[in-house]
């Protein structure tokens, strides 16, 4: 069966895995899991890039394979603490990897790393205005979400648990109600995201798509839990596009049975 596909700011994709490039072993480590995730979507951190003064080719590799693919590169603003910091690195990640989309981040936390709801705005709003095409990683809650929407934002990315935290989603019923209240719109499980399973958890509960990074680069075997992240994200889209069953409080038998003794001959 085919996967369903779905759009982001104009742009068809079949992939609902967009994966992150940092911590990996090698960059070719990287590349191949980019290749064995099936990703469409690939995001690099400009600001870890710049801090690194050389990057030994890492930046080159990471392109090579998102041209192989036809993917898109999503540059981030990871590690900017306030919104004009944010809008400065997303200008030069445009100039740097010529593209107008930029998943927005802005730190409000040390110890959580939660993102500013105020500062996420305020960034979002002008960044727009300059022609951005912003993804915005934010938390569950239901009125930053809208405040973002009413800047023009497309996208949304609420967090399953703090980055890199590995706990899954530490609240369903918040992404329930971005799900409900919010018909239509993009919403990207970003970070907490550990295991296969908890991707396709946040599927079921009908997200879009998993950005994720830690639970591969950290995996004993990148390659292969990239694979087993893309083949978990899959199922979970297919289980809830055709329909999850509703939990019962009690047991109903699954075989229906007529209420009288018969004989099978």
């Amino acid at each position: 069966m085919t996967p369903s596909t779905w759009m982001l700011y104009g742009t068809e994709l079949s992939s609902r895995f967009l994966l992150g490039t940092a911590g990996y072993p090698s960059p070719q480590v990287l590349a191949q899991s980019i290749a064995a995730s099936g990703a469409q979507v690939v995001t690099v951190g400009l600001k870890r890039t710049l801090a690194a003064a050389g990057d030994n080719g890492f930046i080159a590799i990471i392109q090579a394979a998102v041209r192989e693919r036809g993917a898109r590169l999503l540059p981030n603003t990871a590690g900017c603490r306030t919104a004009r910091e944010a809008i400065t690195l997303a200008h030069m990640a445009r100039e740097l990897y010529d593209t107008h989309w930029i998943k927005l981040e802005v730190v409000g936390d040390e110890h959580t790393l939660q993102p500013d709801p105020w500062g996420t705005v305020e960034a979002a709003a002008q960044l727009v205005r300059d022609g951005f095409a912003v993804f915005p990683y934010c938390t569950d809650d239901l009125v930053t979400c809208q405040r973002l929407l009413d800047t023009g934002c497309e996208v949304l990315m609420p967090w399953g648990a703090p980055i890199g935290s590995g706990q899954g989603l530490i609240n369903p019923f918040a992404l329930r109600t971005l799900r409900a209240r919010l018909p239509g719109v993009p919403l990207i499980v970003d970070a907490g995201i550990g295991a296969p399973s908890h991707a396709a958890q946040a599927m079921e509960l009908g997200m879009d798509g998993v950005l994720l990074n830690s639970a591969v680069s950290q995996a004993v075997d990148p390659v292969r839990m990239a694979r087993a992240f893309g083949q978990a994200i899959e199922a979970g889209r297919g289980a809830f596009e055709a329909g999850v069953m509703a939990p019962q409080d009690m047991a109903v038998a699954s075989t229906p049975v007529s209420g009288h003794p018969f004989l099978i001959g």
